[in-house]
């Protein structure tokens, strides 16, 4: 419960409860809501009733006087050191945790989370033009400028998109776009002093490889990677199988050989186009081949029907199988039964 005022005194009352006349009704305009409808039976009396002592009991919170200590203490780091921080005036992150490692820390409670650089917008532009114009391959404009296939890819559909929505003349958010990029760390590409924008060689790291196994091998073999990724599972690949850009390992290892990098570099370029060449035409193998499985009957009336063979038993080991008949609609999930466990058990 709110603290209470205490009573007013009753010389208070006696100069704000003069009423009028014989008006039973109090006409002071000093007096708080509570007071101006108390009534008095006699004006002139120099005591108080019990009336107006009642309702002089009842009241609201005063108002607070000043200022709390940690608000004055909120207030005077605005006004000093806090007011760089009003207004954004310069090129690049301005915030609380400052720069460590060329990198911004937004939070200065947790300095272990650091600010990634973004791409610019001048480098987006670079990397549509190089795939787009000059017809480069994807990996070997990840392995040329440091930047992931999947980013390079996701650009691309960005700025097709973007060029698709200046010849429909539609408005893009472009002072937004270039308030926000001003607050950010960016990576500038095509320049003399070029820096990564990323590390395009991490490998996934399965959970079966995580386990420790002891294989017995003669001296005289040689044990490759590859025959380390067996021993864990016949469907784990080698680490070279899974990079992003596996043909670097042979670019590298023309460099170490004191291949001209000219020569490798035009060997890389190949390697890359002929990897993208058998992806795409795999692609579309498996597009023609669900085409092809699939019967149209199109009625008079305009109506496409669409037929395709399923088998009934195909439905994986637990009976879940994503390529099974009705996999989303004919078994429910057991997300809101009681006693299941819902929480992660192991991490992977």
């Amino acid at each position: 419960m709110p603290p209470r005022i205490p009573n007013t005194p009753s010389s208070l009352l006696f100069q704000s409860s003069a009423c009028s006349g014989s008006s039973s009704r109090c006409t002071a305009s000093r007096l708080p809501t509570w007071a101006s409808s108390c009534s008095s039976s006699s004006p002139q009396s120099a005591l108080p009733t019990t009336h107006q002592q009642q309702c002089s009991s009842f009241s609201t919170t005063a108002p607070a006087q000043g200022q709390s200590a940690r608000r004055q203490k909120m207030f005077a780091w605005l006004e000093k050191y806090g007011a760089r921080f009003k207004r954004h005036t310069r090129e690049g992150p301005n915030v609380l945790g400052g720069i460590q490692d060329g990198l911004p820390i937004p939070f200065p409670n947790n300095p272990y989370f650091k600010s990634q650089p973004v791409l610019s917008e001048g480098s987006r532009e670079i990397i549509y033009k190089d795939v787009m114009e000059k017809g480069l391959p994807i990996k070997a404009v990840s392995a040329k400028y440091n930047v992931d296939t999947r980013r390079v890819a996701a650009v691309i559909r960005l700025k097709e998109i973007e060029k698709r929505w200046i010849r429909e003349y539609k408005p893009l958010a472009r002072p937004y776009a270039r308030a926000v990029m001003k607050m950010l760390p960016q990576t500038v590409l095509g320049g003399p002093n070029q820096q990564p924008h990323e590390s395009i060689n991490d490998v996934y790291v399965h959970s079966y490889t995580t386990q420790q196994l002891f294989v017995p091998v003669s001296e005289s073999r040689e044990f490759t990677r590859e025959d380390a990724a067996k021993a864990f599972g016949d469907h784990i690949l080698p680490v070279d199988k899974k990079l992003r850009v596996p043909e670097l390992i042979e670019f590298q290892k023309d460099l170490l050989n004191k291949v001209p990098v000219q020569e490798a570099s035009k060997k890389l370029l190949e390697a890359t186009a002929a990897s993208e060449a058998k992806l795409a035409k795999r692609e579309a193998e498996r597009r023609k081949a669900v085409e092809d499985a699939i019967t149209r009957v199109v009625t008079k009336r305009g109506v496409e029907f669409r037929f395709q063979e399923y088998n009934s038993e195909n439905v994986g080991h637990d009976g879940r199988d994503r390529n099974a008949v009705g996999w989303r609609y004919g078994v429910p999930f057991a997300d809101r039964k009681r006693s299941q466990i819902k929480i992660p058990t192991k991490v992977e």
